[in-house]
């Protein structure tokens, strides 16, 4: 998979969405970014000291595992109980964490999961197609718990999604790729544009225009700093 041309900074309290068709490297991108993977050229610069939280598109379990919820919370990390309850609270699975996780649904696993990335109170939080296995009410429910955080935290949100319509009140940025960036811009703005238009059509962009950005509070945020580049 090739990447050509990308150049992405993503700023302090930011929320981008990244869409675009199978294919289109948005996965590939967001390793970039973790320094997961390393490309023939380019760079990737992270600030000093930048912690980052990520949710992966694919967590595989092995069934034979009896490993708990909250064990899974506490792995590699030195959480007190007191913070794993808050964190599973404040990620709506206070209920799940004597339980095993071979055990969880879909839309517990995603919330486990968007807990564990939580747990070092990142600066970034990164996600790739987290919703991708949820019925469109767990969808809803899940990017309602993203806009949650990312109101109540002082971070920024990286986020593959093909569900760009249910995340049109959160994210600030959408940037449109297949391998190289087509577009991007404020949501209302991309689902004009004739390069999304050819990607995902007309009636895409006709229940985007529904969805209007728009937030009747203040961020009160500080100017964008870079965070991140490739």
């Amino acid at each position: 998979m090739v990447l050509d041309h990308i150049s992405l900074d993503l700023a302090e309290n930011d929320f981008i969405t990244l869409i675009g068709p199978n294919g289109a490297g948005k996965s590939v991108l967001l390793r970039h970014l973790l320094k997961l993977e390393t490309g023939q050229s380019g760079s990737v610069a992270h600030r000093d000291g930048l912690k980052i939280g990520y949710v992966p598109e694919r967590f595989q379990i092995d069934p034979t595992l009896p490993m708990p919820v909250k064990r899974f919370l506490s792995l590699n990390n030195q959480l007190k109980p007191e913070a794993i309850q808050a964190l599973a609270k404040e990620t709506h699975c206070e209920t799940l964490l004597e339980r095993p996780l071979a055990a969880l649904s879909g839309g517990e696993l995603q919330r486990v999961l968007l807990a564990r990335a939580l747990a070092a109170s990142p600066q970034v939080l990164m996600l790739d197609e987290p919703a991708q296995n949820l019925d469109v009410s767990g969808q809803l429910h899940f990017y309602e718990l993203i806009e949650e955080i990312f109101e109540k935290r002082d971070l920024s949100v990286l986020m593959v999604s093909h569900d760009l319509h249910l995340v049109m009140s959160s994210t600030r940025r959408v940037v449109c790729m297949y391998h190289h960036i087509c577009c991007s811009g404020a949501p209302e703005s991309v689902a004009r544009d004739p390069e999304f238009i050819s990607m995902f059509g007309k009636d895409m962009a006709q229940m985007m225009s529904v969805y209007q950005h728009s937030h009747n509070h203040d961020h009160n945020h500080e100017p964008p700093v870079p965070e991140a580049k490739t």
